[in-house]
């Protein structure tokens, strides 16, 4: 597959936001998009048909999770991912390196690749990028990542230097080891918080050639106008041509403003997790529904909100599922921020769409009551 897979089709003249349409072999996705993770082949506390019906158009799972339990070849053996999970619209896999490399104490790198302790049972494994590549093609994902390295956002400028040099090179064996046809292979951008870093990276990356490129190393602890301010500085240097694609980060008013930046792609396990967590979002803000104020709340969780969960349960019904430790809780939570996200993305198109991208962002921060920085 190549670039040609992905076209803009329109350009907001209002920002340097675009609507794209991303073709996989196993559908068509609208971009800007964002991606539930689904780490174990599973997003938490949702089947497939709950991910229907919020309209998720691709999730991502875990290559390292996956690898270790229950393993890339019963996957396989069993039809692959999709097969497996009874999922049928597109996959994205994230390599394992970022993963790995959060191992901390638990993994040695070198040039060959890295050798780590599994978290689960303290065994010994050594993952290069040709494992990387091969354990993804196994999986069957429609879109896969390149094996690199994630800095910490506390590294030096001469670590991060080497360091990308490094990925630069696992890239290029990465590309060279991926023969599966009809599967997406994206290059990785690192280059930490240092804006000439980050463009060597990227011309390093574009010159070996991928399906789509990626911002790696953000949303790891720096301040949040570090992170815009490299979204601002990359984003021209990208290919026009192929999907754009920043890992991990996932707070609304981020997307807003890596859409605003001219980015397609993100994913970030902020709504799940934060709903397993009593942490909700709605179109005025983030409801924290273990509070006691909404324990005679008969409202809906968000008035504005078109989901399940909000034309048919209440605050306080929602708050007591939590505070009674009911699976229900986690499903019904999970359900709705999964929704918000995707109904989010689905706006932020229409704004596009309709050359109005400027005015949505700046109703987005008056509705969620935060200061619009950038």
């Amino acid at each position: 597959m190549s670039a040609s897979h992905f076209t803009v089709l329109h350009q907001d003249t209002t920002s340097r936001a675009r609507l794209g349409s991303l073709k996989t072999a196993h559908g068509e996705i609208e971009t800007p998009i964002f991606m539930p993770v689904g780490t174990n082949a599973t997003v938490k506390a949702m089947k497939p048909e709950d991910l229907l019906a919020v309209n998720a158009q691709i999730i991502l799972a875990n290559t390292y999770h996956l690898y270790l339990r229950p393993g890339q070849r019963l996957v396989e053996q069993l039809g692959g991912l999709h097969a497996f999970m009874n999922w049928q619209r597109p996959i994205l896999t994230d390599s394992g390196g970022f993963q790995v490399f959060s191992l901390g104490e638990l993994r040695k790198i070198s040039e060959e690749g890295v050798r780590f302790q599994s978290h689960l049972d303290g065994s010994y494994h050594f993952l290069t990028p040709e494992l990387s590549v091969g354990i993804q093609e196994a999986l069957g994902a429609d879109i896969i990542m390149c094996f690199d390295e994630c800095p910490a956002a506390t590294a030096d400028y001469t670590y991060v230097s080497r360091s990308l040099e490094m990925t630069t090179r696992w890239a290029q064996r990465c590309k060279d080891a991926h023969r599966r046809e009809g599967q997406q292979l994206f290059g990785i951008i690192q280059g930490g918080m240092h804006f000439d870093l980050r463009a060597r990276s990227l011309e390093e990356i574009c010159a070996i050639g991928f399906d789509g490129y990626a911002l790696g190393g953000l949303s790891v602890g720096e301040e949040k106008e570090q992170m815009y301010g490299v979204m601002d500085a990359c984003a021209p240097l990208m290919p026009k041509d192929a999907p754009r694609y920043i890992m991990g980060i996932g707070a609304p008013e981020d997307l807003v403003e890596a859409v605003w930046h001219g980015y397609d792609m993100f994913d970030c396990v902020m709504p799940t997790r934060n709903a397993r967590n009593g942490m909700l979002f709605t179109s005025q803000g983030r409801i924290n529904i273990k509070s006691k104020i909404y324990e005679e709340d008969g409202g809906a969780l968000d008035p504005d909100c078109g989901c399940y969960v909000c034309r048919n349960y209440s605050r306080a019904y929602l708050r007591h599922l939590y505070r009674a430790g009911e699976i229900l809780s986690s499903n019904l939570n999970t359900y709705h921020n999964l929704y918000f996200f995707l109904d989010l993305m689905k706006r932020m198109r229409a704004a596009i769409n309709s050359n109005s991208f400027g005015d949505f962002r700046r109703s987005f921060y008056t509705k969620q009551q935060i200061n619009q920085k950038v």
